[in-house]
């Protein structure tokens, strides 16, 4: 008979993709992976992963049991939510993957708040610019610039934002500045590396100007607007940070502007545990109190 244990642990290897990977990310020796991956394989008479220097390999038989996998985990989580829903304390750890300008201008500086009021709960908060797999178990919670297409996810808007063009005043004294969208070429941008964006949504820039002349290049949201501050070129920077900087000048305000929304994505798994329902409430109370700089 296969026990809880050991599906989490072959979830686990599914998911990482390799044994080292998957006995760091539950907490186990290699060999104890290894040892109940072999017991399950026994107990069941098939093969589930084909072994090689390289890694593993999951086998037909590894497929077909994932599904029954993740029922039992989605109910040992739909039990521990349903008994934690009792009780009243927030308290625990919350992983929130989120944009990183999201995170750095608006979670960050009101932390402290929900900490006070919610002392026994750790937020841990993942800001990077790839999409986070809330079904992986990457993340309790994600901020997304589109709503995943698929999964057992609750999505709901948080808000709309624009997007715009900057440029410090150093740069402009430099170069002058654009007075229309025909004056944009003869300028230097600094965008995203294509390859690690994780969403389309965040190369505003192809939007606002295809083939644009490109100085720089991050994947970071937050080294664009530095090198924007310090006289680079242009940026397609969020207007929620970028107007609190008085180093920036808007460009071409009412005539180049993009919009774009965050969603908030929780696992249905989830969504009713106190901790979780409070981090959401925080985040709705972020957006409330941060509403006219959007």
């Amino acid at each position: 008979m296969l026990n809880s244990d050991e599906l989490r642990l072959f979830l686990a290897v599914m998911r990482e993709g390799n044994m080292l990977a998957a006995a760091r990310r539950i907490g186990v020796d290699h060999s104890t992976v290894g040892r109940r991956i072999g017991h399950m394989e026994a107990t069941l008479g098939a093969r589930l992963f084909d072994r090689s220097p390289r890694g593993v390999t999951p086998t037909p038989a590894a497929f077909a049991l994932v599904p029954h996998a993740e029922r039992v985990e989605s109910e040992l989580l739909a039990a521990m939510n349903s008994i934690a829903g009792r009780d009243r304390e927030v308290e625990g750890t919350v992983r929130l993957a989120t944009p990183e300008a999201f995170a750095a201008c608006l979670v960050a500086p009101h932390i402290a708040d929900f900490r006070a009021r919610h002392p026994r709960l750790t937020l841990e908060l993942a800001s990077e610019s790839r999409a986070s797999s809330l079904s992986k178990r990457e993340a309790d919670m994600a901020v997304m610039l589109k709503p995943p297409p698929r999964g057992r996810l609750i999505t709901r808007k948080l808000v709309d934002y624009r997007l715009g063009l900057y440029a410090s005043r150093a740069y402009l004294e430099r170069h002058g500045e654009p007075g229309g969208r025909a004056d944009l070429h003869r300028h230097a941008f600094i965008s995203y590396i294509e390859e690690l964006a994780g969403f389309p949504e965040m190369i505003a820039l192809d939007q606002i100007l295809p083939g644009a002349p490109i100085a720089f290049r991050s994947s970071s949201s937050a080294a664009q607007h530095a090198a924007v501050a310090a006289g680079c070129g242009i940026g397609v920077l969020h207007a929620f940070s970028a107007d609190q900087d008085e180093r920036l000048v808007r460009l071409l305000p009412g005539q180049v502007e993009v919009w774009r929304s965050y969603w908030l994505v929780v696992h249905a798994d989830l969504q009713r545990l106190p901790r979780v329902r409070a981090t959401g409430e925080f985040l709705d109370e972020v957006v409330r109190a941060t509403r006219t700089r959007f």
